[in-house]
């Protein structure tokens, strides 16, 4: 008997001591938050910021939900970290494309195929601003860097306009700020709507090929309204 207590508290010893000779496995604290940003993400598009829920957002992320209020603080400031997020996202893509180095008509035709794009490929963020507009935009509004949230493509817009008057392609009586907007409801609308549009029309927007006339239509639409009248 005595052999065998003295086998079990060895084998106990060599337990504890493997446990503290092996390695602990670091906390990704940025993974852990962008894991819990999509998982909110998610969850305000679905439900909207009402019907939101922090235990279900938690359960998403497959996070301790202790570790959501310690990243993000409550529900009202996950939202605004969600809603800055997708702004930002969408500011870099617009910086990256660098359009001063095309000449104006093709600049305006990347912005406009970059936009609708977007609104594509992310259809959760036409979702997420109308949650927003919903809130009539408040979260929106305690955004501290709001330059953060503005579009560089407003400035460089005018600036396209400028050099294709010059050159005699482009009319100047252009608003930059409400061609953008223009641009912006040319593509967003096709995309948040594609499920009733589909229905009403008996077509599936969501082809290919309807896809591909969409875009091109938006940068004709755009490019025609541009041109100096003869």
């Amino acid at each position: 008997m005595a052999d065998e207590a003295t086998a079990v508290k060895v084998r106990r010893s060599a337990g504890k001591a493997a446990q503290s000779a092996a390695p602990v496995r670091p906390r990704d604290a940025e993974k852990t938050k962008t894991t819990i940003l999509k998982a909110a993400r998610d969850e305000f598009c679905e439900l909207g910021f009402d019907g939101a829920r922090v235990d279900s957002i938690a359960a998403r992320a497959k996070a301790n939900k202790r570790l959501l209020y310690h990243y993000f603080g409550n529900k009202e400031a996950l939202y605004e970290a969600v809603l800055l997020d997708a702004y930002q996202e969408i500011r870099r893509g617009e910086r990256e494309l660098r359009i001063s180095q095309y000449d104006p008509i093709e600049a305006v035709d990347r912005i406009i195929r970059f936009t609708f794009r977007h609104f594509l490929a992310n259809p959760w963020f036409p979702r997420l601003l109308s949650v927003e507009n919903l809130q009539n935009a408040r979260f929106v509004k305690k955004i501290k860097h709001v330059e953060e949230i503005r579009s560089p493509i407003v400035g460089e817009l005018q600036e396209i306009v400028k050099r294709g008057h010059a050159e005699g392609t482009f009319r100047t009586d252009v608003d930059p700020m409400q061609l953008y907007i223009s641009i912006i409801s040319l593509c967003y609308f096709y995309v948040s709507n594609m499920q009733t549009l589909s229905v009403v029309f008996g077509k599936d927007l969501s082809q290919f090929a309807l896809i591909q006339d969409r875009e091109a239509q938006a940068v004709q639409m755009v490019v025609d309204y541009l041109r100096t009248r003869r």
